[in-house]
């Protein structure tokens, strides 16, 4: 339904309504403003021609939906300099741009059309003028002729200023000469000897009249015979002749520059006050948008449903004219509480400051044991940061390659966010117990699934993983399991991942991420398989990661989605599952973030329907196949009985007070924690992550380049070893990771890094000599 062009028999205004405004249709004139009134405005097809509000002044034609909007939504902004106007008939009359921007508008009545015209080309007129003024204004100030001239009248007081130096230094020398001289003259007393030391003088006075008219182009009057008065005379001749030059140049160009800068003030002003009415217009929309309730939604901290958390109320906010056929991120996607990751310039969003201290919440960090976890960290600092000013330079780019403050990050690495999967391990424990491989498949997809359910608020970036740091994550006695990961990779950014169960699972993965800027929003494309190895069937299964997109970075409320689709393969049955995962879409009735699949036979036939949400539960539905039984005519009869139904997975609610935690699960929280016996290179021990979780951001930024350059260093020493090998014909190493080695797996044909052991023996007998040394 866009905003095409009206039709030729455009519906007919209804002319009653728009005597309402002021006038026969509503051509009064507000303070400040040429003209206002109602104006009809086509919009589309289906809505045709919509009353509204316009304003005419300096210049810009504006609309809004009523009268009372003017103070704070502006609708829509054309300006006149650049537009034509243009009259269809007695009513009706157009105003183009150039393509950009065009409003077919309806008068009331063919007086009140001309009247409008007549206000628009005057106003367009003086837009022009003034355009043209400012142009000119402009040109004067840096026009290339302008800036020659400038350049030249300075080339050519510098060439004084050094004639005027070297006079100086010849008078000097050709003064003290003459000085010298006469008191030699002084100092004879035989007449005889006088008449030579006479003409010496002369010649003295001669050589100094000459050298002064040459450098300064002043005659020595015939009657200044005394030195004193001839040096006098020229010193003020000199001295007048570059004031003149200087009172010359500024009375040339003064007026140029007084102008100027009076121009920037003006545009400073205007500047400051658009900026002013935009922050205005950004702050009623974010609180007409918060306050827009369409469906219950519950807090991230509660275990209530919140898969309806996405769902905005379409079209009560937003204009209906689609000029441009244009939609925007909408920033009411996700109505995230007041507390967010960032405090945005120009928004009323910022971070809920605690009044707790940072010395006491210090105090709740719970020591390092086995047994008791710590519940909590210290708040998020609510520091001010505009996001834009450093994202704008990223656009099209690789973030990985981007050094970015610790403002956009949260205090956990990479390395942590990978373990993170593991959240709901006991989604596995359950799988390896299952005896039909089908069942197991669909455990195997929940967990898939719930890897996303930690994403849903995290808005802030991971620290980057520097080459050869590691993280291990001992639940063995509690959970029965243990992770450890490494990166392996730097360029391109890459890391291993290895978790053992005594439950009878083995996960193991290898994750490159690589991301792109496109401006509105992030995308995050992790590139890799994960494995999953049940001990027991020896059933195998692997997948690959969804895309994950950061909208509203520009502006608004950031919001995460995930899309695409996740092939589950069981190698050893054939068993397939796919899942898929339904990007976000404002036209959509859809629920938000949903999840389907179908657990399948390697023939092809349903079992099982998968059917939830990535950020809040996955249901299994076990498929009633039909006369035929056929897969395909099953499932929609999949859901017809709730009898049917089996919850496999839920989201754990979220801690107290997670929203100034960085929204952090309870597993989260944990991860951080100081711990005994890890290895020198463990996540835990980087400083400028623990200074950053501790709330000393500036700190935590210095440390950070400073690890980032030690980083550099290294790779660059390795590659002028590695330059220098190749020369001299030597055999090279290249970098090898300590805990994982590149391997070809058997079941993928891929090559991949694989656990190579070692790690859990070397911290039993806490022998890290092997270790680097990159922290």
């Amino acid at each position: 339904v866009g905003a095409a062009p009206p039709p030729t028999a455009a519906p007919a205004a209804p002319t009653a309504s728009a005597g309402s405004g002021a006038g026969a249709g509503g051509g009064g004139a507000g303070p400040g403003s040429a003209r206002e009134g109602w104006l009809f405005k086509w919009t589309n097809y289906i809505k045709g021609y919509q009353r509204r509000w316009f304003v005419l002044s300096n210049g810009l034609l504006s609309y809004y939906r009523s009268k009372a909007e003017m103070g704070h939504t502006c609708r829509g902004t054309i300006n006149l300099a650049t537009a034509n106007i243009t009259v269809e008939d007695s009513c009706n009359f157009i105003i183009s741009n150039g393509g950009a921007q065009t409003y077919h508008l309806k008068a009331s009545s063919e007086v009140e059309r001309q009247r409008w015209v007549t206000a628009l080309e005057l106003a367009k007129a003086k837009a022009v003028k003034m355009l043209e003024e400012s142009d000119d204004s402009g040109d004067e100030s840096v026009s290339q002729t302008d800036k020659t001239e400038l350049q030249n009248t300075l080339r050519i007081l510098c060439s004084k200023v050094e004639d005027l130096s070297t006079c100086n230094d010849l008078i000097a020398k050709h003064g003290t000469a003459l000085q010298r001289s006469l008191s030699e003259l002084e100092a004879l007393r035989l007449p005889p000897d006088s008449t030579d030391k006479i003409k010496q003088v002369n010649e003295r006075a001669t050589l100094f009249r000459i050298t002064s008219n040459a450098m300064i182009n002043v005659s020595l009057r015939p009657e200044d015979s005394t030195v004193g008065k001839a040096l006098t005379s020229m010193l003020s001749t000199v001295s007048s002749q570059a004031c003149r030059d200087f009172m010359l140049l500024a009375q040339t160009h003064g007026k140029k520059w007084q102008k100027s800068l009076q121009q920037e003030r003006d545009q400073r002003i205007r500047l400051e006050e658009t900026l002013e009415q935009l922050a205005k217009q950004h702050n009623h929309l974010e609180r007409a948008f918060r306050g827009a309730t369409v469906l219950p939604a519950s807090t991230p901290g509660t275990g209530g449903s919140g898969k309806d958390l996405c769902c905005p109320a379409k079209g009560d906010l937003s204009d209906e004219d689609d000029d441009n056929n244009e939609f925007f991120d909408a920033p009411e996607i996700i109505p995230m509480p007041d507390m967010m990751g960032h405090k945005r310039t120009g928004s009323n969003i910022s971070g809920t400051s605690s009044d707790i201290s940072l010395d006491e919440q210090y105090k709740h960090q719970v020591e390092d044991t086995k047994k008791e976890k710590r519940t909590r960290i210290p708040y998020k600092p609510n520091y001010s940061l505009n996001l834009w000013s450093i994202m704008k330079n990223c656009i099209g780019k690789e973030l990985s390659k981007i050094p970015m403050p610790v403002n956009f990050n949260e205090p956990l690495s990479m390395l942590q966010r990978l373990t993170e999967d593991l959240e709901y391990h006991e989604l596995l424990d359950r799988a390896a117990r299952c005896e039909s491989s089908l069942e197991q498949l669909c455990y195997v997809a929940a967990f898939t699934v719930s890897s996303y359910s930690t994403t849903v608020f995290r808005t802030s970036k991971p620290f980057n993983p520097l080459l050869g740091e590691t993280f291990e994550l001992d639940r063995l006695e509690e959970n029965g399991y243990r992770s450890l990961c490494e990166q392996v990779s730097h360029h391109p950014p890459a890391a291993a991942h290895h978790a053992d169960s005594k439950n009878g699972w083995t996960l193991r993965q290898e994750i490159k991420i690589t991301s792109k800027f496109r401006g509105k929003y992030l995308s995050i494309m992790p590139l890799g398989t994960i494995h999953c190895v049940f001990h027991s069937s020896g059933n195998h299964y692997t997948w690959k990661k969804v895309t994950t997109t950061v909208h509203n970075i520009i502006v608004g409320k950031l919001w995460i989605d995930q899309s695409g689709e996740i092939e589950i393969v069981n190698h050893k049955t054939g068993d397939k599952c796919i899942l898929k995962f339904v990007p976000y879409s404002y036209f959509s009735r859809d629920v938000a973030r949903k999840v389907t699949g179908e657990v399948m036979d390697p023939s092809g036939k349903v079992h099982f329907a998968l059917l939830g949400t990535w950020d809040e539960k996955m249901d299994c539905y076990k498929v009633q196949l039909g006369t035929g039984d056929n897969g395909a005519e099953a499932r929609p009869r999949a859901h017809e009985s709730e009898d049917n139904r089996v919850l496999l997975w839920k989201r754990n609610p979220l801690p107290k007070y997670a929203e100034n935690m960085y929204y952090f699960s309870e597993l989260a929280l944990t991860l951080n924690a100081p711990e005994n016996g890890t290895a020198p290179t463990d996540s835990r021990r980087r400083p400028d992550q623990r200074l950053m979780e501790n709330g000393r951001w500036d700190e935590a930024n210095a440390e950070k380049q400073r690890l980032e350059e030690k980083q550099r260093l290294s790779r660059k020493r390795r590659e002028a070893e590695a330059a220098r090998a190749t020369e001299d014909g030597t055999p090279y190493d290249p970098y090898t990771p300590l805990w994982f080695e590149r391997k070809k797996d058997p079941v993928t044909q891929e090559l991949a890094h694989v656990y190579k052991g070692g790690y859990w023996e070397s911290k039993e007998k806490q022998d890290w000599s092997l270790c680097p040394d990159i922290f």
